[in-house]
């Protein structure tokens, strides 16, 4: 039998409930994620295994005018000397520097296959080469000169950077992400020169966001795409740290023979795979789930260039694509976190203004560093210049104290007053050092440098002088990148947020066509073909007569109001044909019966309308905020009886006021911007009542005058003052003339 196990000693035993055992233990690894894995330091852009990779091809003086050496080689050091964790997941890091498509500025230039958009892994380790990018050496610039500060590797026999100098604001250039413990982090690449410009704009004056983001417009991503996020939720964006922004894919439309077209694609959004996006249209095409494309093709090269052929030529572009967009990746949402480490240490999600700063001050605590350094280099070799002038002007003293004595150190120092620093120097020398010790050439390198100590000194003292001369390497940064414009060119384009397409997709199917749609007053409607009808020839039903008579095409929508406040949409498509008096209103949409149409317009995404109650409230109401998605429309205006007294007027661009006229014959003009636009409620007073109600109301143009109908004729009045005052006055008497039926 073997021997027992010793009991236990009291050492040993740790006398504490498991659940605070858990928690340290799990606190622990939690920050070590944080700190040292996941999250991007804010001053360099750089988690620790891209800071080490960097360090280590330095380390191999792998810079971009040497030859690239394999990159297994590289891995190899990583690895051994300063990340000891898997080759894999280093090469997976180098592999993703190196892709211009993944990094908008790459830090390491590859040499063989370094995988594709199309998701295609990279070749091993061992078939490929690299070196660093210029981008790479301006972050390590300065890393010589003592600018930051170093720490041992883990098994203590090297050192390693806590942070790269970083003359190049990387965070924001390039973005990062990643997932800890707790928390994540994801930040969108940005345009070079923007950036620059915005951060010599902190260095002129004080910034708020909202003037940053009149320079960096938004995410600039390797893959190009359209941002098409509204120019609020960016500000918002930047303004918390969070947020996401909406990118779509590049296309355009190319005409073919024979009336035929085809869509384009050229740029798809990023950390897309070209290969899986295809596969997904196809499969969509296969299941029957975008009707209006009948084929997809992948014709890249070099450049993206992914052709979607229509189901017919009758089909609208816009719609086919924003078809597309809903079901594929052809459209993404990027997310904002920027949750970085403030100093390396603290985890916080930072503002835009906030990661600009950070990286301004690292600059200036790098400059003033590496000044301290250089400041220390230049005053050494001005004690050695010194001792060289004495050692020149008592040369054969020197020599012969040097030949005769086995110590000559202390002699010469006593002797001539010589420091420690400089008598070694002048020992250190060799013979044929000796004829360069021309009394010239020593004072002319002496004032060199003396004059470099100089402003060494004043530039140290002078914070002033710091932030000029930090705002001068923005601009050599800035200057160098707009010679290279393939890198600084901004590649992601931004447009304007697209309006929401409501249109059933089968519908597209039909062809595009004019008609002229009738509505009577009774509500029926019907659909009569082409446009110029005349009215003459339009027959209704006994004791009807014609209400509405509008032209559009059978892609459009009708928006209807009825009297209970709700809006309506209606297809033209869905319209019954012109023969005979067509079909009620109430049928193909489901107005009740104690409701009436009170106004029909074709559906308009700009358009504006004036929704007022019998009682003399009301509101202005955008037309997106009126498109019903169902047969029973959309509640806007709030009422308490749906009688026909409920009034719906288009509001032009140009008109600026508002007319109104009560049933007991009171006018009244103001302002159309006293009116709030609102999306549904009662809304406000326009005109106050005692006894009577709401009859008419008109938006005009002020200078054009009011007009008004009075038996067949229109008439005009230029001069309203009389009836001119304020929301919620009662008015005056309408102007002579003013039909009994107090209807403009």
């Amino acid at each position: 039998m073997g021997k027992k196990s010793p009991p236990a000693t009291s050492s040993s035993v740790i006398d504490q409930p498991m659940s605070d055992l858990l928690s340290e233990r799990y606190l622990s690894y939690a920050l070590s994620t944080i700190m040292a894995r996941s999250l991007p330091d804010v001053r360099d852009g750089l988690k620790p295994v891209h800071r080490r990779l960097l360090f280590a091809m330095s380390q191999l003086k792998l810079s971009p005018s040497t030859m690239p050496k394999k990159s297994a080689r590289v891995v190899g050091d990583v690895i051994g000397k300063f990340h000891p964790h898997g080759d894999q997941a280093v090469y997976d890091t180098l592999v993703r520097l190196a892709q211009d498509f993944a990094v908008r500025y790459p830090l390491v230039d590859g040499q063989g296959n370094f995988g594709n958009i199309d998701g295609d892994n990279a070749a091993a380790m061992r078939y490929t080469e690299s070196r660093l990018t210029q981008t790479a050496i301006e972050l390590l610039d300065g890393i010589d000169d003592d600018a930051i500060d170093f720490r041992q590797t883990y098994d203590g026999e090297t050192l390693e950077p806590i942070v790269l100098p970083s003359s190049f604001p990387n965070l924001l250039a390039n973005g990062a992400s990643g997932i800890a413990v707790g928390m994540a982090t994801s930040i969108p690449p940005h345009n070079i020169l923007e950036l620059c410009d915005a951060m010599e704009m902190m260095l002129e004056k004080e910034t708020s966001i909202e003037d940053l983001c009149t320079i960096i417009k938004g995410p600039d991503f390797p893959t190009g795409g359209i941002m098409v996020e509204p120019k609020e939720s960016i500000i918002q964006s930047y303004k918390t740290g969070k947020g996401s922004f909406r990118l779509r894919a590049r296309w355009e439309k190319e005409d073919l023979k024979k009336g035929q077209w085809q869509i384009v694609i050229t740029e798809i959004p990023y950390q897309v795979q070209k290969a899986k996006l295809v596969e997904k249209i196809a499969e969509l095409i296969t299941d029957k789930k975008v009707p209006l494309l009948d084929d997809v093709r992948d014709e890249s090269a070099e450049d993206i260039r992914l052709v979607l052929i229509p189901r017919a030529p009758t089909v609208e572009a816009e719609l086919l694509m924003e078809a597309l967009f809903r079901a594929t990746e052809l459209e993404t949402r990027f997310s904002l976190n920027m949750n970085v480490l403030e100093n390396g240490i603290t985890p916080r999600v930072m503002n835009i203004r906030e990661v600009l700063q950070a990286w301004l001050n690292h600059r200036q605590d790098v400059l003033v560093r590496r000044s301290n350094h250089r400041l220390g280099q230049v005053n050494h070799r001005l004690e050695v210049l010194a001792g060289y002038l004495i050692a020149y002007l008592n040369i054969d003293e020197v020599i012969q104290i040097i030949r005769d004595n086995d110590e000559p150190k202390p002699i010469m120092i006593k002797k001539f007053g010589l420091t420690d620093v400089q008598v070694e120097a002048i020992l250190n020398m060799r013979l044929r050092s000796l004829r360069k010790l021309e009394e010239f050439e020593i004072k002319k390198e002496n004032d060199k440098l003396s004059k470099e100590k100089d402003a060494l000194e004043k530039l140290l003292k002078s914070e002033t002088k710091q932030w000029a001369e930090i705002r001068k390497q923005i601009a050599d940064l800035k200057e160098s990148y707009v010679k290279m414009s393939q890198l600084s060119k901004r590649r992601t384009k931004i447009g304007k947020a697209p309006a929401p397409i409501a249109v059933n997709l089968t519908h597209a199917m039909i062809e595009k066509e004019p008609v002229t749609i009738i509505c009577s007053a009774k509500g029926w409607v019907r659909a009569m073909k082409g446009h110029g009808v005349n009215i003459v020839d339009i027959k209704y039903k006994e004791g009807d007569r014609e209400d509405f008579i509008i032209e559009a095409q059978t892609t459009d929508k009708l928006s209807i109001f009825a009297s209970n406040g709700r809006f309506y949409s209606l297809g033209c498509d869905k319209l019954p044909s012109g023969r005979g008096f067509g079909e009620p209103i109430r049928l193909l949409v489901d107005i009740p019966n104690d409701a009436n149409v009170v106004n029909v317009r074709v559906f308009h995404e700009e358009s504006k309308y004036l929704v007022v109650s019998r009682d003399g409230r009301g509101f202005v109401v955008p037309s997106s905020e009126t498109l019903a998605q169902t047969r029973a429309g959309k509640q806007i205006l709030n009422i308490d009886d749906p009688l026909d007294a409920v009034i719906c007027c288009v509001v032009e661009p140009h008109h600026d006021h508002v007319a109104m006229i009560s049933k007991d014959r009171k006018m009244l003009v103001f302002p159309i911007n006293q009116i709030p636009e609102m999306n549904k409620g009662k809304g406000v007073i326009l005109q106050k009542y005692k006894s009577s109600e709401v009859s008419d109301v008109k938006t005009f143009k002020m200078k054009e005058g009011l007009t008004f109908i009075s038996g067949t004729r229109e008439m005009n009045v230029p001069n309203i003052k009389e009836w001119l005052g304020e929301r919620a006055q009662v008015g005056k008497l309408p102007p002579n003339g003013f039909p009994r039926s107090n209807k403009f």
